[in-house]
């Protein structure tokens, strides 16, 4: 079983090997060397955002923080599950009411790679801390599902209804989400790199704490989308984006093109690093932007009744 002590030693011995000082590493985290000395000595873990950076600036994998002798389930699994055993993620209350009756098996704790399980109805809980590479949940009814823990990776969700739905402390890259329902579903300390969420549905969707970058968003609806200290890089917003809220969020290499902002909320010491191109604000949504220093040159200001 791993241990924070076994992948404290593993992150020493990678550090060492890129020939890099705690302070050096910590450096190119942005965080301090104390914590990167916390995580060598086994006294505390970086979330799953932190743990994908340091394994890139390590030049390994998460296969490497696992131990050298592999279970029949996934190593990533096991890697992602213990990292986030340290996160403090609410979960929502069970809905009121008599309790749907649910499938019989349970997809959860496992190695599921190559798999078709398009159609699947009514997993709920019943998926959590599982790895998954390659498989397939096209046209699938997964509403109030909860991901937590998983490590997703190259899988199909298109065409599929995941609102009302968890998805928590889990890593989700090179995976497809096109026209996919992920209305009222919230994501939370969940890292998402290298996604196609084209024709995605995010109405009244809710990130906390996660990451997005260089994911494809071209025809996603957002409407009453909420975004609270969200990592964005090169991503691209088109479209009308509507009630919406970015709160304390970091942008990289995001550009707004052809894009419509209505009664949009942005909060940020700096918006600089945002790109507007062709695009039209009302004059609330304008404001905040401005006050946040962004270069608003390629906004057009309109009132609603123009839209």
């Amino acid at each position: 079983m791993l241990t924070s002590v076994m992948i404290g030693n593993k992150i020493s011995e990678a550090r060492k090997e890129k020939n890099l000082s705690q302070a050096q590493l910590a450096g190119r985290l942005s965080i301090s060397s104390q914590a990167v000395g916390k995580w060598e000595r086994g006294e505390s873990l970086p979330d799953i955002i932190t743990l994908h950076r340091l394994a890139e600036i390590l030049g390994v994998d998460l296969n490497y923080f696992s131990e050298s002798v592999q279970s029949e389930k996934a190593v990533k699994t096991s890697v992602v599950k213990t990292f986030v055993e340290s996160s403090e993620v609410p979960s929502a209350e069970p809905p009121s009411g008599k309790p749907e009756k649910k499938r019989g098996w349970d997809m959860s704790s496992w190695n599921w790679v190559d798999a078709d399980f398009s159609g699947l109805h009514n997993l709920h809980e019943k998926l959590s801390s599982s790895n998954m590479q390659r498989c397939l949940f096209i046209g699938s009814e997964m509403a109030g599902l909860l991901l937590k823990s998983n490590n997703v990776d190259g899988c199909d969700f298109s065409h599929s209804d995941i609102s009302v739905s968890r998805i928590q402390s889990s890593s989700i890259v090179n995976s497809f989400f096109t026209s996919c329902l992920l209305k009222d579903s919230e994501f939370a300390s969940s890292y998402i790199k290298g996604c196609d969420f084209t024709g995605a549905d995010f109405t009244g969707a809710v990130f906390k704490s996660s990451a997005l970058l260089k994911n494809t968003m071209a025809g996603a609806v957002l409407n009453h989308t909420t975004f609270y200290t969200t990592q964005f890089a090169d991503i691209v917003f088109e479209g009308t984006l509507s009630d919406c809220a970015f709160d304390n969020c970091d942008f990289s290499g995001v550009t707004f093109q052809n894009a419509t902002l209505l009664n949009t909320f942005f909060k940020n010491k700096s918006l600089k690093r945002i790109r507007f191109i062709d695009c039209q604000a009302d004059k609330m949504t304008y404001s905040f932007l401005k006050n946040g220093k962004a270069d608003v040159s390629g906004i057009t200001l309109f009132t609603p009744e123009e839209v």
